[in-house]
């Protein structure tokens, strides 16, 4: 299980394309790394890039990055919208997979040492790399920005953490540490005025703003828990932003931001025009923004994929001020191996074609997949139909989830259908190891022996996905719109035929496996499964049977 990490350094320079090519090729320069995103912006003449690898790839690549950007951004020229102090202003680095919170800070701690001793540019540690509570926010570490650093940086309690204690004119100081996912988000404003939008940012952060009561200065936080905001002026685009950082988007994700934003600009008399984000966001953010506003319409949230993120991004107006790609902005979008679904993603007539050819893969454990799947859709399709009837309005949210239900199912078997076909090819890649010596040949056999128990688990779960999706076309078939009753019972001859066909590709594979314990589980449990299919299967059609009554 390979350790990934993101990092999400932000440099001091949004304007001269040339010198962030320069910052991005020493990224690109490590192997390991995948240079993710680079988004600059001229306004507040800072790029953020993100990029993702193993750990000591990313940190070398960031220790390079930091490096180019000393020499090529001068700090004593710059101007910008955004809070700044350094030309590497901020370094966090992310656990993304297989990785502690705790492992990321010490690779953090690790990073910083060395551009501190390296490179003598004065750093702070921040959030889980810092253990000191009083300097681990990094708002309080960047107050004063760079301006006011000369002076902050003598001070004892702002010694560095690594570095000297000497103010760098021109390089400044960088922060580094290690965090939770963040993402970084704009709201667009229907005004210019700076002022009005920090007093909305002012609303909904969770610092909130200061106020007197009875004579005494007092807090007031904000409605959102999780939350940095300020307001500003962008002049490229000719409006004011709140300019948001979630921290945490499992307490406060970023549909419920923008409407809570777009509840405090009405308040205000202003009005939200769109947003825009910076950097990349989890899928998972988009989905369920997209569920989030197709509930409020009282409509069906199983739809596919695509399709809720294309309600989100409209919602949100996530494409006002520019394209928004999906490709480029969601981060497993990002990290996806293109090999994974290369079969799901060729059209209907490529697939058939690919299928009758000479190659022995795709083959039957693939195409029960994607019967199966096919099965669930029809039962999908159904759920939708009947959340949308007229007359049945009370009725939407019950059709509403059986229809996120069969996607579940749908979007699983899918995924089995090129598993299958790797199944496959991994055992044929084991058939064709060397096996000249007597260690060649232990670790041949060991290899087709994983390759087969792989190939056998495969179609197991596309038999146990096919039969627990037929859950959701009984129902369709008992309580869903009439007129499709049909549809949901062909979606059960397809549900069986997955199964069925599924059993049999696990019956040829289980004849080249050693483990006869495991193979006695796996049988057994499949001969259980197919006979409850079929059972179902009849009972299902006997009902589409009787509602036709011809």
């Amino acid at each position: 299980m390979q350790q990934l990490i993101e990092c999400v350094p932000n440099f001091s320079e949004g304007d001269d394309l040339n010198i962030i090519k320069q910052i991005t090729g020493e990224i690109e320069s490590v192997e390991g790394v995948r240079l993710l995103d680079v988004d600059p912006g001229k306004a507040t003449n800072r790029t953020v890039v993100t990029m993702v690898g193993a750990p000591e790839a990313v940190i070398e690549a960031a220790f390079r990055a930091i490096k180019k950007a000393g020499e090529l951004i001068d700090m004593s020229k710059h101007k910008g919208e955004h809070p700044r102090m350094g030309a590497t202003d901020v370094c966090p680095l992310i656990p993304i997979a297989n990785i502690s919170m705790e492992d990321t800070a010490k690779f953090a701690q690790q990073l910083a040492k060395r551009v501190g001793e390296e490179l003598k540019i004065p750093v702070y540690l921040y959030e889980a790399a810092q253990a000191d509570a009083k300097r681990n926010n990094l708002s309080v570490i960047r107050a004063g920005e760079y301006e006011g650093f000369f002076k902050k940086i003598k001070l004892p309690e702002w010694k560095p953490d690594f570095g000297p204690a000497e103010f760098d004119a021109k390089r400044g100081g960088t922060v580094i540490g290690a965090r939770d996912f963040l993402v970084a988000y704009n709201v667009n404003l229907n005004t210019t005025s700076t002022r009005r939008a920090n007093a909305i940012a002012f609303d909904i952060r969770e610092a909130g703003r200061n106020i007197v009561e009875n004579g005494v200065k007092v807090n007031k936080p904000g409605s959102l828990k999780s939350v940095k905001a300020i307001g500003w002026f962008i002049e490229e685009y000719g409006i004011a932003q709140i300019s948001i950082n979630l921290t945490n988007i499992n307490i406060t994700p970023v549909h419920i931001a923008f409407d809570e934003v777009c509840k405090r600009a009405n308040e205000r008399g202003i009005r939200v025009t769109g947003s825009e984000l910076v950097g990349l966001i989890p899928l998972k953010a988009l989905l369920d923004a997209g569920k989030y506003f197709l509930r409020k319409q009282q409509r069906s949230v199983g739809v596919s994929e695509k399709e809720l993120i294309k309600i989100a991004v409209k919602s949100m107006g996530l494409d006002e001020l520019g394209p928004f790609n999906p490709e480029e902005k969601i981060i497993e979008y990002m990290l996806a191996n293109k090999t994974d679904n290369r079969l799901v993603s060729m059209t209907l007539t490529d697939f058939a074609n690919e299928t009758a050819s000479e190659s022995p893969a795709p083959g039957g454990g693939s195409i029960a997949a994607y019967v199966g799947a096919l099965g669930v859709s029809l039962a999908t399709m159904v759920a939708n139909l009947s959340s949308h009837k007229k007359g049945w309005d009370e009725r939407w949210e019950e059709f509403s989830n059986w229809a996120e239900k069969g996607e579940q199912y749908k979007n699983e078997l899918l995924k089995l259908v090129d598993a299958d076909t790797n199944a496959f090819n991994q055992i044929m890649n084991a058939f064709g190891l060397p096996k000249g010596t007597d260690e060649e040949k232990t670790a041949r056999h060991k290899a087709i022996q994983d390759a087969t128990k792989y190939a056998i688990e495969i179609p197991f779960k596309v038999m146990q996905t096919a039969f627990a999706s037929m859950e959701v076309i009984h129902a369709m078939v008992i309580s869903g719109n009439p007129n499709s009753v049909t549809d949901a019972g062909v979606g059960a001859l397809c549900a069986r035929s997955a199964v069925m066909g599924a059993f049999m590709n696990v019956r040829i594979n289980a004849a080249g496996y050693d483990d006869k314990v495991f193979l006695n589980d796996v049988i057994t449990k499949g001969m259980d499964i197919e006979k409850k299919a079929i059972a179902l299967e009849g009972e299902i059609l006997k009902m589409v049977n009787e509602k036709i009554g011809i």
